[in-house]
C-alpha cells in the first residue's frame, strides 16, 4: 500500500513510498516495513527507531518530543502516535468479517468464545475465536501469548480469517488489552459482558480501575445501536445499562432466554452459553437451528471439564479457576450437583494480586473437606511463601502441603476415598508451570490420566462387584450408577 492511503498531508516526496507492513516491534521489521515507535508498558519504541531502520523499515511513525538525526527514510512525527496506529490499521488491513463479537468480564470469557464457536461449528457455518486458547478456526489453531494480541496483530489476523472466507468472530477482550488500546478500531456486532470479581489488581490497583478498564468496550469503542449481551443480575448491571443509554446501545438480558438440551453443569456455565446463543443468534444464525445442536455442546478445554472417573466411583475435573469467585462459583456448581465430598488440589500464582490468597483460602476450606496446597505458577516470587500465605488461612485443618504439582495430583487420586469429587484447579488448559526463569512443561490432565489405579482404595464398593449382588439391587431400584454419574461427558 502507498504511504499517502495511510497517512495524510504528507510531503509529495514521500506519498508513494510503499509500505508492505506495519510493525511495533524492531527485531521483526523487514524491509518496507512501516514501524510506529510508540511507548509501552516496559519499552520506549523511540529507543529503537535506528534498529528499525537498519533492518529496513520503508518510514517510523512517532511522537512529536522524538529527537533524532536526519535519516534516509521518512519520520513523520505526530501529536497522538497511537490514534494514527489505530487508523492505520483500519486502512491498511482490509477487509474484515462482517461480524464481529467482542466477550469481556472476569470470568466466563473463554468459555462464552468456545460455545459461540462451537454453536456455529456444529451448523457446520465458518466460525474463528481469539482468545485465551489462542486462534482458533477449522484449519487452524495457533497459540498466542496474550489473551487479546496487539493491535496490528489482532487487525491482521482478522483479514487473514476473512480472506479464509470466515464471516463469524468472537475475541476476548481483556482488561489490559483494553486499557492498553489493543482491541480499537473493530466495528462490532456485539459486546458481552459476564461479571466482574477480583483479579489483576497488580495492574489496576482498584477494582474502580479494573471495571472501568472492562467498560472501555461499551463506553468507547462500541457505536450506537449495536447490542451489549448481559446478565441483569449482576451488581455492575446499573453501570452497564448507563453506558447503554448514553451510548444508545441495545441491551440483551439472558434471563429473557430458558434452556433445555445441554448436560453442562453449574449456573454460571448456562449463562455463559445463553450469552453466546444472543450472540450467534445477533450474528444471523436462526434460534431454532442453535437449540437443535445444544445437546452435542461440550464443556470447554479446562473449564470445569470431566476428566476421569475412577473405579472406586470418585470423579475428576479440572478448573482455570484462579480467582475467589471462579473457585466459590466451581465449587459451589460441584457441590449442587453432586452433594459429595470434594477434594481440592491448588495453589496461586507469584507476582499477582497477593490479597486474593487468604480469600481463596478461606473459600477452599469452607467447601472441602481435603485440600492439597500445591504450586501454580510461582514466577519469581518464593513457592514456598506462596503455600505459606494460603495454609495460614485455611479454616480447615485437613490439608497436605506438597510443593510438586504432579506429586499431589497423583496423591490426590490414590488416596481417594469412594465418591469422593476431586477438583484440579488454577492451571485449566494451560501446558506450563514457570519457576522465575525455568519452565516446565505440565498437564493436569494428562497427569491425572496417567495415575495408575493400581493402589486406590475401593473398600467401600467391593460388595458392588458380585454382580449378582449388583443385579438385584438394580433390579429393585436401589442404586441408579447411570443416575447418580452421567455418561454423557466427554472424557
Amino acid at each position: 500500500m502507498l504511504f499517502k492511503k495511510l497517512i495524510k498531508n504528507l510531503h509529495k516526496d514521500i506519498k508513494n513510498v510503499k509500505i508492505r507492513n506495519l510493525s511495533l516491534d524492531s527485531r521483526t521489521i523487514k524491509k518496507g516495513d512501516l514501524f510506529f515507535a510508540l511507548k509501552g508498558q516496559k519499552f520506549d519504541g523511540k529507543k529503537f527507531i535506528i534498529s528499525a531502520i537498519k533492518k529496513g523499515a520503508a518510514a517510523v511513525i512517532c511522537s512529536k518530543n522524538t529527537k533524532i538525526k536526519n535519516t534516509k527514510i521518512p519520520i513523520i512525527k505526530v501529536q497522538n502516535p497511537k490514534k494514527t496506529l489505530i487508523n492505520c490499521c483500519v486502512k491498511f488491513y482490509r477487509p474484515k468479517p462482517k461480524n464481529i463479537v467482542a466477550v469481556t468480564g472476569t470470568n466466563g470469557k473463554t468459555s462464552v468464545a468456545e460455545f459461540f464457536y462451537q454453536i456455529f461449528s456444529l451448523n457446520k457455518i465458518p466460525v474463528a475465536s481469539i482468545g485465551t486458547l489462542g486462534i482458533k478456526t477449522k484449519k487452524l489453531n495457533k497459540k498466542l501469548t496474550l489473551t487479546s494480541p496487539d493491535i496490528i496483530s489482532l487487525h491482521r489476523e482478522l483479514t487473514k480469517i476473512k480472506k479464509n472466507k470466515i464471516d463469524n468472530v468472537i475475541i476476548e477482550a481483556s482488561s489490559h488489552g483494553l486499557d492498553q488500546d489493543r482491541i480499537c478500531g473493530l466495528n462490532f456486532k456485539a459486546g458481552i459482558f459476564t461479571n466482574l470479581s477480583r483479579d489483576h489488581l497488580d495492574y489496576h490497583k482498584t477494582m474502580k480501575n479494573y471495571l472501568n478498564s472492562k467498560l472501555i468496550l461499551f463506553s468507547k469503542l462500541m457505536k450506537e445501536n449495536q447490542h451489549l449481551i448481559t446478565d441483569s443480575t449482576i451488581s455492575e448491571f446499573p453501570i452497564l445499562k448507563k453506558i447503554a443509554n448514553k451510548k444508545k446501545l441495545k441491551i440483551i438480558d439472558i434471563n429473557n432466554l430458558e434452556l433445555k438440551n445441554n448436560n453442562l453443569i453449574g449456573l454460571f456455565q448456562i449463562k455463559n452459553l445463553s450469552m453466546s446463543i444472543m450472540a450467534a443468534k445477533l450474528c444471523g444464525l436462526n434460534l431454532n437451528k442453535i437449540k437443535s445442536i445444544l445437546h452435542k455442546i461440550q464443556c470447554v478445554d479446562g473449564r470445569l471439564e470431566y476428566v476421569r472417573r475412577l473405579s472406586n466411583r470418585s470423579i475428576i475435573f479440572v478448573d482455570y479457576a484462579h480467582t475467589p469467585d471462579a473457585l466459590l462459583t466451581v465449587l459451589k456448581a460441584l457441590h449442587t450437583r453432586y452433594k459429595r465430598n470434594i477434594t481440592l488440589v491448588f495453589g496461586c500464582g507469584g507476582e499477582r494480586d497477593k490479597n486474593k490468597r487468604p480469600i481463596m483460602a478461606k473459600i477452599a476450606g469452607k467447601f472441602c473437606k481435603k485440600i492439597y496446597v500445591t504450586d501454580d505458577n510461582p514466577r519469581r516470587e518464593s513457592a514456598k511463601k506462596i503455600r505459606e500465605a494460603i495454609i495460614i488461612n485455611l479454616n480447615n485443618k485437613n490439608f497436605i502441603e506438597i510443593p510438586s504439582r504432579i506429586n499431589a495430583i497423583k496423591d490426590a487420586i490414590i488416596k481417594s476415598e469412594p465418591y469422593e469429587i476431586i477438583l484440579v484447579a488454577g492451571k485449566g488448559h494451560e501446558e506450563q508451570q514457570v519457576y522465575s526463569k525455568k519452565i516446565i512443561n505440565i498437564s493436569d490432565k494428562k497427569i491425572i490420566k496417567s495415575v495408575s489405579e493400581k493402589n486406590i482404595s475401593l473398600k467401600k464398593i467391593n460388595f458392588l462387584h458380585n454382580s449378582n449382588i449388583l443385579k438385584i439391587l438394580l433390579k429393585k431400584k436401589i442404586i441408579f450408577f447411570l443416575k447418580e454419574f452421567p455418561l454423557t461427558q466427554k472424557t
